[in-house]
């Protein structure tokens, strides 16, 4: 049996990339204007991008330099829509609710601490 189709899919082609184009600015400003982390994590991003492309002696140096850094901003987008969703179905206090919370959290500092180890690798290993 067929599942009912979404109201939301349906688009193909070039006008589906423009809509896809247009969630994700939605979702980058959404990020910028509601959440702190996301905007101090940016702030690092465009700190310390010009540093790694300074810094990098390679083409390979500078994209190991970059990619943690677009990392933990991927991470953080998408804890943050975890914890979005967590917050819309109930924000009465539930293990499950914090356990999932405090994953995403987590997730976010280990991709802190890829950008130290690679960075630090890169620069004095």
């Amino acid at each position: 049996m067929d599942e009912p189709a979404s109201p939301f899919k349906g688009k193909t082609g070039v006008r589906r990339l423009f809509n896809a184009a247009g969630f994700s600015w939605a979702g980058l400003r959404a990020a910028l204007r509601h959440e702190d982390a996301f905007r101090q994590e940016a702030l690092l991003f465009v700190l310390l991008l010009p540093l790694a492309l300074y810094l990098g002696d390679t083409g390979m140096e500078r994209a190991l330099l970059i990619a943690p850094l677009f990392g933990v901003l991927i991470v953080e987008l998408l804890n943050a829509a975890l914890e979005a969703l967590a917050d819309r179905v109930s924000l009465e206090h539930h293990p499950l609710i914090k356990r999932a919370k405090d994953m995403g959290s987590a997730a976010v500092l280990l991709a802190l601490a890829n950008v130290l180890a690679v960075w630090g690798l890169v620069l004095f290993g």
